[in-house]
């Protein structure tokens, strides 16, 4: 049973479900009004892993995929995507009838990971920027629209491009680990490159939470933790080293870590008493 989940990576979803969460929490929507997307995000995130492990299975030297669809021959698990695929297509239909521009993000979004796993996964720095536009932007935007925003104003950018930097730092860490396209830097590059983001997630969290003060947000404090991450990853990568993989866990955790943050501030403040 445990492999079957596995061969999901569910604990990869936070990546573009966060982003919704967000959305959601600063944009003050109703959650339960924005399930569908949230839900079809989910399907397509283990689509997006289903056809990713599909091609990266056919790679000799990625021992890790290998074993994760140990058993599953490609046809099956492409027919497992195409299934979580149809299904999250059907829960966007709501939001792309109601808001036409919703389905052009739609097409974006799916253009953009098939080019990523097809072709663009080892383009360096392209490809995360590619991932993570079409992980963490588009999702966001897609539920701000779906609330009726009809502009976003500059705590939006803020709040979604310290996401941004969050991820892109995350998403480097992984392909070090992981020997991907990274790896064809130096393990001195790679450190500075790991450095730079961290010190820009950094900034973005500390003046994230300055828009919120200036605000006047009652929760303006919220991302006090997310500037607190990046120093773990300075830390690990204060020599230019091969990391092992735990390194790689204790990121996957962290960023559930966030869902949970968020959802938990999503239902408390939905309940809260007047």
């Amino acid at each position: 049973m445990s492999r079957r989940i596995d061969l999901l990576r569910l604990d990869y979803a936070f990546s573009v479900i966060v982003p919704c969460l967000m959305a959601v929490y600063f944009g003050n929507l109703n959650f339960f009004d924005h399930l569908d997307i949230i839900g079809g995000f989910l399907l397509y995130a283990i689509t997006g892993n289903l056809l990713n492990d599909a091609i990266d299975a056919k790679d000799p030297k990625d021992a890790d995929t290998k074993e994760r669809v140990q058993g599953y021959r490609p046809k099956e698990i492409l027919a497992i995507a195409l299934v979580t695929c149809v299904f999250g297509t059907f829960l966007f239909v709501r939001t792309c009838t109601q808001h036409p521009v919703n389905s052009v993000l739609l097409a974006l979004i799916v253009a953009m990971v098939v080019a990523y796993c097809v072709k663009l996964k080892k383009w360096v720095i392209i490809n995360q920027v590619v991932l993570l536009v079409s992980h963490v932007f588009l999702p966001y935007f897609m539920v701000r629209i779906d609330g009726d925003a009809v502009s976003f104003t500059p705590l939006d950018w803020v709040i979604i491009l310290t996401f941004f930097a969050f991820a892109f730092t995350g998403q480097i860490v992984h392909e070090s680990i992981d020997g991907d396209a990274i790896t064809r830097f130096s393990l001195r590059t790679q450190q500075v490159i790991v450095w730079v983001s961290s010190f820009i997630t950094m900034g973005m969290a500390i003046l994230t939470t300055w828009f919120l003060w200036v605000a006047a947000v009652l929760e303006w404090y919220i991302f006090i933790p997310v500037i607190c991450i990046p120093v773990g990853t300075i830390y690990i990568f204060r020599h230019p080293k091969q990391n092992t993989k735990g390194v790689k866990d204790v990121g996957l955790i962290l960023g559930n870590i966030i869902l949970f943050y968020f959802l938990v501030l999503i239902i408390q403040k939905m309940f809260a008493t007047p």
